[in-house]
């Protein structure tokens, strides 16, 4: 992981089709470096087979929710796909991202993103593991989000904190909202 700290001012953007071919050199890589068959982790992550060659050969831009079932199959920060580049964009409907850094290992992360929320959209996050807690600040408009069934709802300069060992979800009210997103893997002792 990346251990420098974010410097002020904005990280330049990295465009989706600029980090694919990034995100596929990674995931051709922990899958030989894990023994994995391409079906394999399909299978773990619970996309197809066809669309992992595509995402691995950079010939697809995955979606955010693609990109994080694969770092939870692989059990790594959604970060490291991203080759842990700041500024690189993701997106899946009612979302966008965009990493503006990291510090730690991959088993030891802090991730901190912006978040882009569309009235009208929910979305959807299945659990990211029992290490894994997200603390989002809302910038911008109002949000709604938590574990299923235990969502808040939360203004500009307010706090949401829940540990994402189960699914969650994220959706603006009343109009466009953003937030600041810092998601945090700690290694659970032995």
């Amino acid at each position: 992981m990346n251990t420098d700290a974010t410097h002020a001012g904005s990280p330049p953007q990295t465009a989706p089709e600029d980090i694919a071919p990034l995100v596929g050199e990674r995931l051709r890589a922990i899958r030989a470096e894990r023994g994995l068959s391409l079906g394999a982790l399909a299978t773990m992550a619970g996309i197809g087979k066809g669309s992992l060659s595509e995402i691995e050969h950079g010939a697809r831009n995955p979606t955010l929710s693609t990109l994080y079932a694969l770092a939870n199959a692989l059990e790594l920060p959604l970060a490291w796909l991203l080759a842990e580049r700041p500024g690189a964009e993701v997106s899946s409907p009612g979302i966008s991202t965009r990493l503006l850094g990291t510090t730690g290992s991959a088993s030891d992360a802090v991730e901190i993103y912006t978040l882009h929320l569309t009235p009208g959209e929910v979305h959807r996050s299945a659990a990211h593991g029992a290490r894994v807690v997200e603390h989002l600040i809302v910038t911008r408009g109002r949000v709604r989000a938590g574990r299923a069934g235990e969502e808040v709802e939360a203004g500009p300069g307010e706090h949401v904190a829940w540990e994402s060992d189960s699914a969650h979800s994220y959706a603006a009210l009343d109009g466009p909202a953003e937030a600041v997103l810092v998601m945090r893997r700690a290694d659970v002792p032995d």
